[in-house]
């Protein structure tokens, strides 16, 4: 696997925790802070994916159905 180099700075008590999780487990520090960023850029390129979505919708670049047309469609009408 192809790598690159970042250099973070934390925060001591952070650094402190994370070479204490290293230490305990066997893994390397390094380990966490992959596993960590990976897990979170999921998360952020998903939110950001819902904001684009919503922002296209309220352009009025993506057609939209309401749910009064959806109720009415699966025979849901009161």
């Amino acid at each position: 696997m192809n790598t690159g180099a970042v250099s973070v700075r934390l925060p001591d008590e952070m650094k402190e925790r994370l070479d204490a999780l290293a230490q305990a487990t066997g893994r390397t520090a390094t380990f966490y802070v992959q596993e960590a960023i990976a897990a979170y850029l999921d998360e952020l390129e998903y939110a950001y994916t819902l904001r684009d979505e919503v922002e296209a919708i309220r352009r009025g670049d993506v057609a939209t159905v309401s749910a009064a047309e959806v109720a009415t469609e699966l025979g849901l009408e009161a």
